[in-house]
């Protein structure tokens, strides 16, 4: 290891004043992007870092090689059918990203899903839309926000970012629609885009929002823009052939705590408005047949009221379901007329308490309804007709953690249920289930080279009690050779928006399972994991309950012998490096390690800002500290950056991306500072040209974590 000094950053005091306490922050000019010694700065600490780290650049280079030898690199995803084409994406050695097709369907009545080759070449009478790698040439970031193909597939709009700020510029293609435009490369070749017309200068977009998308006539384009905040609050329709001056703002949101979004639905019935704060919800819909119309509202908004909207056809009566909280915590499933939404509610699904709906899709002749018990992702299947109530039957799966949800099931006549499933030793796996007869056939499992094995693993299932007497549970996947004793292990968080972090296998963390150590969830609270109250009891200020059992899941760890303090490292990302930060302060001695990428760790400064990128819209889940002098005290009692202290803080990786427009790269600069203050022993790596989503490009994505793990490695003292 280096013995160089890392670099200090000037204290320059400013006060910030509310509610008559007074924070002297040192480090708050460093949010100054644009100014020459900030970048300075961060170059200093990614100097400092590289040299800290150079005694591991055999390890990373091996750890990459790894992933990338057990990864398939020529390869074909499932393809999914809408309209005359099944379409897919597919990646060729040696590119960084993928390819997307299409080929032409046999038959209207054959919806068998073709063989796919072994090889990873393209389906028969290929047809590439887009290259992502031509996309993305001359440019360090590239990211895909939008791609959609209209109803009769001759047009393609697709949208890109390559800067990371998740602004982007749609543009337009048209495409030929008799299969006639392809070649079937090989493999090893670098498939040429189609030969098509460039798309004119006025049907450029600059600056939208990702998810736009073709109307159900295809003359029409629905996109969403940002105000200044990032906060997507306004959704235009603009006409294909015609300048972007000339679109037409449809609908504009000016309370700054909702977001807005547009989408069809399968049916290709209705274009969905769907609007939401963290807590509340609006749905407006527009009959798809009158595209220029006006849209109307589903159900009006009401504070601390959730609701999503999908259109189905039952017993030939046009119907909106609706998954809704109105009086049922983990929220229930009805039907209501789409002529009459505020009319009489038919229930489908009642509320059952700990049991959480998520999400219902419909079709032809089936629902398919996505729902979380006992901490797991779940799925089920209700036949339509008769003239009697779906009934919904679950899918059985014989592990006992697993992740299970519907993919890829554009068409509303289709007669098969896509789904997908895995497990932390199960690659992830694409089944399709006929509905008229029940059977599943496996469409393809996630290939890992290298001779991987899933029996050679075990997962399971553990609870830890917090401090007020909750059972927290821990999902733990190790080899099945591994003694858990003191075993290196891996505790991994997150804890907040109801984001669940679910049963998942993992090319990369191969790597290190099979070096002996254990991977561990914390499912703490402020997740989804265990149903909403789940998540309401790790919010605004019930907020430190998060942080508090994650610890107590690190105890119990140590306490079963599985790890101990010297062998136990902490990881988080976003609002999950919050979770780092605050569990580094509250018990530093318990872990050897924490890393946190792009971490929330000066929430306060950020929340008290409405100017900042998303601050109002966060109102609803941190609580607002500007107008809550409540709010304020109790956000302060565990603010990362505000309560750093002399203590003995374990070696802590801060990993962050300068052009982050959700967590701003100032935070982490600013908490690692003051964590030099006191002599923390702490590494920032700042990406210049990354996202909040870090680099772009799969092999840059496998180098990156390569680079994670190596760190992780070395404080365990594993050098093989």
């Amino acid at each position: 290891m280096t013995t160089t000094e890392p670099p200090v950053a000037p204290r320059r005091p400013i006060e910030r004043t509310h509610h008559g306490d007074t924070f002297v922050d040192n480090y708050e000019w460093l949010r100054e992007k644009e100014s020459p010694e900030v970048v300075a700065h961060l170059e200093a600490e990614n100097a400092h870092t590289d040299a800290a780290t150079a005694h591991l650049a055999s390890l990373r280079e091996r750890l990459f090689q790894e992933i990338k030898g057990r990864v398939k690199e020529t390869d074909l995803g499932v393809p999914v059918r809408e309209g005359d084409w099944w379409y897919y994406s597919r990646t060729v050695e040696g590119q960084q990203y993928a390819l997307h097709c299409r080929a032409p369907i046999a038959d209207p009545d054959d919806w068998t899903t073709p063989a796919l080759p072994d090889d990873g070449s393209g389906l028969p009478r290929e047809q590439v839309l887009l290259d992502d790698n031509a996309e993305a040439e001359g440019h360090d970031f590239y990211s895909l926000g939008s791609f959609d193909v209209s109803g009769d597939g001759s047009l393609m709009l697709w949208a890109v970012d390559t800067v990371g700020d998740e602004r982007y510029t749609l543009r337009l293609r048209p495409l030929a629609t008799d299969d006639s435009g392809d070649s079937h490369p090989e493999p090893s070749e670098v498939p040429e885009p189609i030969d098509t017309p460039a798309p004119p200068p006025e049907e450029v977009i600059e600056g939208i929002a990702p998810g736009a998308f073709f109307d159900a006539t295809g003359r029409y384009i629905f996109y969403t823009t940002v105000d200044e905040a990032w906060r997507p609050d306004t959704v235009w329709r603009h006409e294909v052939g015609t300048p972007a001056s000339a679109d037409v703002k449809v609908f504009h949101e000016p309370d700054d705590r909702y977001w807005v979004g547009a989408g069809l639905t399968r049916s290709r019935r209705y274009i969905v408005i769907q609007l939401g704060s963290k807590i509340t919800s609006e749905a407006l819909l527009l009959d798809a047949d009158n595209p220029t119309g006006e849209f109307r509202m589903v159900w009006p908004r009401r504070e601390g009221v959730e609701y999503s909207v999908e259109h189905a056809v039952i017993d030939g009566e046009d119907r909106l379901l609706i998954v809704h909280n109105d009086g049922a915590l983990d929220f229930e499933l009805v039907d209501v007329a789409a002529s009459d939404p505020l009319g009489e509610r038919r229930v489908l699904v009642p509320h059952r308490p700990g049991i959480r709906l998520e999400d219902v899709d419909a079709f032809a002749t089936h629902l398919v309804l996505e729902y979380r018990r006992e901490a797991l992702p779940r799925v089920a299947i209700a036949r339509l007709g008769g003239g009697t109530q779906p009934v919904f039957e679950e899918l059985d799966f014989d592990e006992e953690l697993f992740s299970a949800g519907a993919r890829g099931n554009p068409e509303w006549t289709q007669p098969t249920v896509r789904f997908g499933y895995t497990s932390f030793v199960t690659p992830s796996t694409v089944s399709e289930y006929t509905v008229a007869t029940g059977e599943i056939r496996v469409l393809k499992q996630q290939p890992v080279l290298g001779g991987y094995d899933p029996a050679d693993y075990v997962q399971r299932r553990e609870w830890a009690t917090a401090e007020d007497g909750t059972r927290i549970p821990i999902s733990l996947v190790h080899r099945r050779d591994v003694s858990l004793e003191n075993a290196p292990t891996l505790l991994y968080g997150y804890g907040s928006y109801e984001h669940s972090i679910d049963p998942g296998f993992s090319i990369a963390r191969v790597s290190l399972l099979d070096r002996g150590v254990v991977f561990a969830v914390a499912h703490v609270r402020g997740g989804g994991e265990m149903g909403r109250d789940w998540y309401e009891h790790g919010k605004t200020l019930t907020k430190r309950n998060t942080f508090t059992d994650f610890v107590a899941c690190a105890q119990h760890l140590v306490d079963t012998g599985v790890t101990s303090p010297e062998r136990l490292i902490a990881e988080g990302g976003s609002a999950g490096g919050l979770l780092m930060g605050a569990v580094a302060n509250l018990a530093p001695s318990l872990f050897a390690g924490i890393v946190a990428a792009v971490p929330f760790v000066d929430p306060l400064t950020s929340i008290l800002d409405p100017e900042l990128p998303l601050t109002v819209v966060e109102w609803d889940e941190w609580g607002n500290p500007l107008a809550d002098p409540q709010v304020y005290e109790y956000m302060k009692s565990y603010s990362p950056y505000e309560n750093v202290t002399d203590a003995a803080y374990p070696r802590i990786l801060a990993v962050t991306s300068f052009n982050d427009t959700r967590v701003l790269y100032v935070e982490p600069a600013k908490w690692v500072a003051r964590l030099r203050e006191v002599g923390a022993p702490v590494l920032l790596k700042c990406e210049m040209e990354a996202g909040h989503g870090g680099v772009s490009g799969r092999y840059k994505a496998w180098q990156e974590r390569a680079w994670e793990l190596a760190w992780m490695l070395d404080v365990w003292g594993i050098r093989d």
